[in-house]
């Protein structure tokens, strides 16, 4: 039966860390010019209902490193766009390709997704978690950090999917994890919830970004209008008001922090042009990781 990656709570800490540590290993070897074609002839199929730069990227240089070939189906590439069932779908490209990654909207898309599918399916981003994306995220602390356990965590601004992924990771690693979140704009109470149960104590929100980032060892942020909420953008800029990751709330971190954003980026409203620039930014080292983890992930499930 195949394995999927749909969200960090269906992985044990080990297994985690077995990702991130393959990850390190592929990185270390591309530097080198290594070959390292763990998935040699694989395919993958990447199906975009949410358009992105990174995760396609990624993933498609992704499988070429490891000797395989990734396919690129949007809405208009596929029957999903006009109408068909998600689980005929599932059925059909499980017959042709080796594992399927979905960028879509409910996490209920990929998980029926993979309830049908005969190979492992990654989640690629839902509204829900975005569980890639933090996987590089923790490698990019480890590098920096020595280790993602044994640090304070902060989190400013939206309560969306990586503000639920960092909720789950947290209580899984057993690191604090402090969310800053407008009242309306919390994560969502059933990740809370599930994290309280796994690592009381762990995870706190506040609606007081100078609370979350007082003395932390990490700070992270994204966007406040996500893919699809672009029409409430104003609204969301007045209720984010004073919760900019500005030089201003980097200065009650810890002097040594590290400040990590998932891009794309909007300088000026939920980070500053001048943290995003300067000396405590690792986002750069953060986006290339996407590329080491995905091909960690993909090398596990589908090796």
């Amino acid at each position: 039966m195949a394995r999927h990656f749909l969200a960090l709570h269906d992985y044990s800490e080990m297994e985690l860390h077995g990702m991130l540590t393959l990850a390190r290993e592929l990185k270390e070897k591309q530097k080198q010019s290594i070959p390292h074609r763990l998935l040699d002839g694989k395919t993958l199929a990447m199906i975009f209902e949410k358009s992105s730069t990174r995760t396609r990227i990624s993933f498609e240089v992704g499988m070429f490193q490891l000797g395989g070939h990734g396919l690129f189906i949007s809405n208009k590439d596929s029957q999903i766009g006009r109408g068909e069932p998600i689980r005929d779908t599932a059925r059909v490209m499980s017959r042709y390709c080796d594992g399927v990654m979905i960028r879509t909207f409910g996490q209920e898309i990929v998980d029926e997704f993979a309830r049908y599918a005969g190979v492992p399916v990654i989640n690629g981003l839902t509204d829900l978690f975005h569980p890639c994306q933090i996987m590089a995220d923790l490698l990019t602390v480890m590098e920096h950090k020595g280790a993602c356990t044994g640090l304070k965590y902060a989190w400013v601004g939206d309560g969306n999917n990586m503000a639920n992924t960092w909720i789950e990771a947290a209580a899984i690693f057993g690191f604090d994890l402090a969310l800053a979140c407008p009242a309306g704009y919390r994560p969502d109470p059933t990740v809370l919830a599930w994290a309280d149960a796994k690592a009381p104590g762990r995870v706190i929100v506040t609606d007081d970004p100078k609370v979350a980032v007082r003395d932390a060892d990490v700070l992270n942020t994204d966007v406040w209008a996500s893919m699809g909420q672009e029409g409430e953008q104003k609204e969301r800029e007045r209720a984010f008001s004073g919760f900019c990751l500005d030089d201003a709330l980097l200065g009650l971190a810890k002097p040594d922090a590290i400040v990590l954003h998932c891009l794309p980026a909007h300088r000026g409203e939920e980070i500053s042009d001048s943290v995003i620039e300067g000396k405590n930014s690792v986002v750069w080292d953060e986006a290339e990781n996407r590329l080491h983890i995905q091909k960690a992930i993909m090398a596990t499930l589908m090796g």
